[in-house]
């Protein structure tokens, strides 16, 4: 496998100034989700246990804390419930990614899979789910439930459109943002419409919030891939080439495939075939992807759609929490982690 790059210190600015401005209500969601997840199942104890301490940045918690705070949020708890739940899904899905992917590190440390093994893996994030369900119909809305149960529908079937075209180097474009429209932007956009959801916001308003976390996203799993292929100590616990042992094909091999030559295709469409990829083949990948000039053309892409995302705002009144989640859509291409 590839190597884990050092952990980078410095966190982008903008991370930061989220996490200030919600002061602290993220670890009121921390302590929910705990609460939430305790079980007198002892394995379900440690593994939940295990799951939460192994890091993560809480993002997209606290993308509906920022955005229930841009529209006015103040009493109650709501934000932090659904807060917790968004989490939920997200480390359920990441559970069950980590055995589809047979991967044994995430965030530099084992996973839970690795350590469990895969049965238990896939049903303690069966239980992450059903909890999370729990608290959905316990916050009582009709309209959250339905976007919430919606965006697991969509993250499920963007899994399985990935493992559908598993392998497949010469796939389109459109396929690529097919999958990461389905399987990574839902989420992201859920979490920043719940904000607007639980304010009784107007459709625009909360169209807008849905925007700009669906396409700030779409910029993040498009910076993930390329850095999947980029060597550099900016990324934070990342296991490099993880993408390609595992056979996805991602935006950067795309590009590469799309520029290369007959003979370098030939190479590229036997590797990807093959059920196991070696060191040595991923050093010629990210040969022909520098060549290619992929990672340049990758992040590109990746700044439409921070564009959108920062514009989609543009309807809100000025705000320090306006500037804050404008601020943020450029964490998805300067992030350390």
């Amino acid at each position: 496998m590839g190597s884990v790059i050092p952990l980078k210190k410095e966190i982008d600015n903008s991370y930061l100034e989220l996490k200030n401005l919600v002061g602290d209500r993220l670890e009121q969601v921390n302590q929910q989700i705990k609460r939430r997840l305790a079980s007198e199942i002892n394995l379900i104890h440690k593994m939940t246990n295990y799951h939460l301490k192994s890091g993560g940045k809480r993002i997209r918690a606290l993308l509906t804390l920022g955005s229930a705070k841009l529209c006015g949020y103040k009493d109650g708890s709501r934000d932090i419930n659904l807060s917790a739940c968004i989490e939920l899904i997200h480390s359920a899905t990441l559970l069950h990614d980590d055995v589809i992917d047979k991967s044994d590190l995430r965030r530099g440390v084992k996973t839970s899979n690795a350590i469990w093994g895969n049965q238990s893996s896939i049903l303690v994030g069966d239980y992450l789910l059903s909890r999370c369900f729990e608290m959905m119909v316990e916050d009582g809305s009709p309209e959250v439930l339905k976007l919430l149960s919606s965006t697991s529908s969509k993250i499920a079937q963007g899994e399985v459109l990935q493992l559908e075209y598993k392998g497949e180097i010469d796939i389109l474009e459109e396929i690529y943002f097919k999958i990461i429209s389905l399987k990574t932007a839902p989420l992201f956009a859920a979490a920043c419409r719940v904000g607007a959801c639980i304010t009784n916001k107007n459709k625009k308003e909360k169209d807008a919030l849905e925007s700009y976390g669906k396409n700030l996203g779409i910029a993040f799993q498009i910076a993930d891939d390329a850095l999947d292929y980029y060597s550099s100590n900016k990324i934070f616990g990342k296991e490099i080439g993880k993408d390609f042992f595992e056979g996805k094909v991602t935006l950067p091999a795309i590009f590469m495939y799309q520029k290369s030559n007959v003979i370098e295709r030939i190479f590229l469409e036997k590797i990807f075939k093959k059920k196991k990829r070696s060191q040595d083949e991923f050093y010629e990948m990210q040969k022909l992807i520098k060549k290619y000039e992929s990672i340049s053309a990758c992040f590109e892409y990746a700044k439409h759609f921070v564009k959108i995302s920062y514009n989609a705002l543009s309807i809100f009144h000025p705000s320090k929490e306006k500037t804050i989640l404008q601020n943020l859509t450029t964490f998805s291409l300067e992030r350390s982690f």
